[in-house]
């Protein structure tokens, strides 16, 4: 097993995967080969990962979103570790997930709840509530990647090692500019102690040996304390965790008084399906979401058949 996982782990990093996504296809790897007691997956196949993917929906009771991360992990083993061309995995069925969404009303509730201008709520209320963004792509955006003037706002790097670029709302924008006053001091004095440095992608670290200081590459939200980088060892500021953003949406939705479920990637749906609602062209919302196929864009289009198949109840006749 560990000399599979070092394979693995080599051929995500040669393809640019987050460390999240690398942590998370190493343990389900993991997960599958004790859950068969260590045999070794190439001599296993369509039989043993369908038990597996069962063991997960049937015991484990797990998410269809968790189940689906399993199933790319094992497609990724199978497909660029093993290098095993089976039509089996290609195919297989994936699990149907519910997409929540709020309603404008709910939306902009939630965002006037919302307006200590701390890191927590600033992450929440300018990135995920106003133009799409996954989780990840709003906690990596730079300094560099907000344009003022044109108003707009470059994502880097998003799901597909692609690139886009959203809007930046006005009613946003000094939110933006009180969150970089106070990253920028934090650079400042992380400097006067001999530190200063982020995570840079690619080799740009080698290649411009002193960007990593440099005010345009450190994060917008940048975490309060300093920690050492799990790959190169390196004590550095990085952008605040996951949870903080997680948590600034549950407290923003209990004070606001909203009791329909939702999370960090509710607001993602909310943000197509109000585009679409407002009459915006399905091609210019796959592009600011940064959807590769356009079947994807589609899924949000339910919102337009309102009520049950989109038919009007007599009772409101």
């Amino acid at each position: 097993m560990p000399k599979l996982l070092e394979d693995g782990r080599d051929l995500i990093r040669t393809r640019h995967y987050s460390y999240l996504t690398e942590e998370a296809y190493l343990n389900w790897i993991r997960q599958y080969i004790l859950f068969h007691s260590k045999r070794h997956p190439a001599k296993m196949g369509a039989a043993e990962v369908s038990q597996f993917l069962t063991h997960l929906a049937v015991k484990r009771d797990v998410a269809a979103s968790t189940q689906n991360q399993a199933l790319a992990a094992l497609l990724f083993l199978y497909k660029n570790v093993l290098k095993q061309d089976l039509p089996w995995l290609k195919n297989a069925e994936r699990a149907k997930r519910r997409r929540a969404f709020l309603s404008f009303s709910q939306e902009r509730k939630s965002s006037a709840c919302s307006r200590n201008w701390s890191r927590r709520t600033g992450c929440k209320r300018v990135c995920s509530t106003e133009q799409g963004f996954a989780l990840s792509e709003c906690l990596s955006l730079r300094v560099k990647d907000l344009d003022f003037d044109y108003q707009q706002i470059a994502v880097r790097d998003a799901k597909g090692n692609k690139d886009r670029m959203t809007m930046l709302p006005v009613s946003g924008a000094e939110a933006l500019k009180m969150q970089l006053a106070t990253v920028k001091g934090l650079h400042l004095r992380d400097l006067v102690a001999g530190f200063g440095r982020v995570p840079l992608p690619f080799a740009l670290a080698r290649k411009y040996p002193h960007a990593d200081r440099e005010w345009g590459w450190q994060y917008v939200f940048a975490a309060a304390t300093r920690s050492r980088d799990p790959v190169s060892g390196t004590m550095r500021r990085h952008h605040v965790g996951e949870w903080v953003l997680q948590k600034a949406i549950k407290d923003a939705l209990r004070a606001a008084q909203i009791d329909k479920p939702a999370s960090c990637h509710t607001l993602r749906h909310s943000f197509a399906t109000h585009l679409l609602e407002d009459g915006y062209d399905i091609r210019t919302v796959q592009e600011l979401l940064g959807h590769k196929d356009l079947r994807t864009t589609m899924i949000y289009t339910h919102v337009l058949n309102r009520g049950g198949k989109g038919v009007k109840s007599p009772l409101d006749e």
